[in-house]
């Protein structure tokens, strides 16, 4: 599908739309073994280093999702850093929606 699959490439341009003021969001589902290794946690960390808000939340199908709102390079990053994830997690597949920004604040674990 086109546009679902996010690239570096095509985050990078996406904040010189009409949404630069209110910075970017992006919701990420990761798939692979990525609950049970610190992949909220961690995430949680990267997102508070990297100054975005949003949420991260493991899913019933063994997936986890998460949203990232902030300055684009922030978002993007963090984005990026789920395609990898942390030390003993093995990330099958990234896909990225692009989501207009709601104004989150701080970052949460469900």
């Amino acid at each position: 599908p086109p546009r679902e699959r996010a690239t570096s490439a095509s985050e990078a341009h996406e904040g010189t739309d009409n949404t630069v003021s209110a910075g970017a969001r992006r919701r990420v589902e990761v798939t692979g073994r990525v609950q049970g290794v610190f992949f909220r946690e961690t995430c949680r960390r990267e997102a508070a280093r990297l100054g975005v808000s949003g949420w991260i939340r493991n899913r019933p199908d063994g997936s986890v999702e998460a949203v990232f709102e902030g300055p684009a390079d922030a978002v993007e990053a963090a984005s990026a850093w789920c395609r990898q994830g942390p030390a003993h997690a093995q990330v099958e597949r990234v896909t990225v929606h692009r989501e207009a920004p709601e104004g989150l604040t701080g970052f949460r674990v469900d």
